[in-house]
């Protein structure tokens, strides 16, 4: 059983900063993907970022040069670092972990006020 456990959410000024983290128990294995989607009230779920195991990365056009997504694969960790923070990305945040089947975090709520 993969479970996700996600911390760094907040309430955050416009122009401000935060760091998503997304620690995954138990065993993921290689050759999988993780990443972030958010869904904000009254709008779809969109993806943010993802991730390879082979570092690949993926952005949204609403957040690229401003959003940076990493991860640790010996922690099983991945991270989204977030500059320049509008008021457009308070959303609730999902981690994910796609390794056969899609694992998904609990969600952090991350509020931007302008």
């Amino acid at each position: 059983q993969v479970r996700l456990v996600e911390s760094g959410g907040g309430l955050v000024q416009a122009g401000g900063s935060l760091r998503l983290s997304c620690a995954a128990s138990g065993s993921i294995g290689s050759g999988n993907g993780m990443g972030w989607y958010r869904r904000a009230p009254g709008k779809q779920r969109e993806l943010v970022a993802s991730i390879t195991s082979g570092g690949y990365t993926n952005y949204a056009d609403s957040v690229k040069g401003r959003f940076t997504i990493s991860r640790d694969i010996a922690k099983n960790t991945v991270y989204l670092q977030m500059n320049s923070l509008k008021p457009e990305d308070t959303a609730a945040y999902y981690c994910y972990a796609a390794v056969g089947v899609v694992y998904w975090g609990q969600g952090t709520q991350v509020t931007v006020s302008s």
